[in-house]
């Protein structure tokens, strides 16, 4: 099968040589051909260049019209398997109440695991299914998916379940992360060691021997998990092939994103107290720095300091962190229009952040978030546009026309 798409105004991320990711100053190059032609054979990349030089044979034709072709966006950090909305704690937020006192008062993760316990696998699934073609909507063609709000063997399980069939039935790219320490249950608050030891010796073990996680995560964070009780976990986690990625350093200086570096995270996320410490740690490692602009836009925290981290040469990716509680939304281009809004990161920085830089994150860097040939064709195609840069100005559009995805 043989697909052309002709008259594309902006090919972008067309790359030849094989790079895992961008850091610091070369963010701002994102290779562009305009004018252009792309013909995807047998689910792959297999040819590119300017209009006078495309091929006449083809077995399906789309005209871009004018509009841009860009990778897929890769979401590395969502929590798209959940139950029900949680709008009465928005009214609070809007009330003055911190996310700490909602939590603290019975709200936040603990509501929805009481919601998730309380709903059966089949209902989770019709759930998550509509928020998995939802995000194809917006160009999205890989996520990453964590468990979390189900606090109990069984239920974090049935979570990891949940998401293992999203990634069998649906056609984007999906990846499992284990979330056991993602709150403590009420239960468990006189006695937080008996919780970890379930996380350590139960969930962990039977995660892995299921082949249900790709990745093991924890909440490492202020009124969260302490980074001594990180370390035994991630340890865990590593013993059974489960690789550690990182909720660091979202409500304060939490330590864990040196814990994370230290047990060699993929990546170490949220990261809206980071300093010169934190940044030098990152930038004596291989992992990456994933940022989350809507769940600051959201919960009106400061937002990561994505310029001064790449000013000292880091990379960094983007992520929507789609979850019930403090980013409702899987609405990739919004994310990009925050980043350069509200981060100052410029729109060819923010592309490489949410194609490149987020394949990397997700171990797809020799697989996805860049168009080259050979590669399996992940891509979208957008409204006609006067320039690349029109995707985060116009951030109220739905300027998607059409998402192409073939699964790695």
């Amino acid at each position: 099968m043989r697909t052309l798409i002709t008259n594309i105004g902006f090919l972008a991320q067309v790359e030849e040589s094989h790079i895992p990711c961008r850091k610091g100053s070369e963010m701002k190059h994102l290779p562009v051909l305009e004018n252009a032609f792309l013909l995807i054979e047998d689910g792959k990349y297999s040819d590119y260049g300017l209009m006078d030089q495309a091929p006449e044979r083809a077995d399906a034709f789309i005209d871009a019209d004018g509009g841009a072709v860009l990778p897929g966006w890769t979401d590395s950090h969502t929590h798209l398997v959940y139950a029900g909305s949680r709008e009465l704690e928005y009214r609070d937020k809007i009330l003055g109440l911190t996310y700490e006192q909602i939590a603290a008062n019975g709200g936040g993760i603990l509501n929805s695991a009481k919601r998730l316990q309380q709903t059966s696998e089949a209902e989770l699934l019709d759930q998550a299914w509509a928020r998995l073609q939802e995000i194809r909507s917006f160009g999205t063609c890989a996520v990453e998916i964590k468990s979390g709000y189900g606090l109990t063997v069984a239920n974090e399980l049935k979570m990891l379940r949940v998401a293992r069939t999203l990634k069998e039935q649906g056609d984007l790219t999906v990846k499992t992360t284990l979330l056991g320490a993602h709150a403590l249950p009420v239960e468990f608050k006189q006695n937080r060691s008996a919780y970890i030891d379930s996380v350590v010796n139960d969930m962990i073990p039977q995660a892995a021997g299921e082949g249900l996680a790709d990745y093991c995560d924890v909440f490492c964070d202020r009124g969260f998990f302490t980074v001594e009780e990180t370390d035994r976990i991630l340890e865990a986690g590593l013993k059974y092939g489960l690789k550690p990625k990182i909720h660091a350093n979202e409500l304060d200086y939490s330590g864990g994103i040196q814990v994370g570096v230290k047990h060699g995270a993929i990546s170490v996320d949220h990261l809206e107290f980071t300093g010169e410490e934190e940044m030098d740690v990152l930038l004596h490692s291989n992992t990456m720095p994933t940022l989350l602009p809507s769940t600051a836009f959201f919960l009106g925290l400061h937002y990561p300091p994505a310029r001064k981290m790449m000013d000292a040469g880091l990379p960094v990716s983007l992520a929507t962190d789609y979850n019930p509680g403090s980013s409702p939304s899987g609405n990739f281009p919004f994310i990009i229009a925050l980043a350069c809004i509200q981060m100052r990161m410029l729109p060819e920085e923010a592309i490489n952040a949410a194609t490149i830089n987020a394949a990397y994150a997700l171990e797809l860097q020799n697989q996805l978030g860049k168009i080259k040939k050979g590669l399996p064709a992940n891509c979208m195609v957008t409204k006609k546009i006067p320039s690349l840069s029109y995707i985060p100005y116009s951030f109220g559009s739905q300027l998607i026309l059409k998402t192409i995805t073939n699964k790695v």
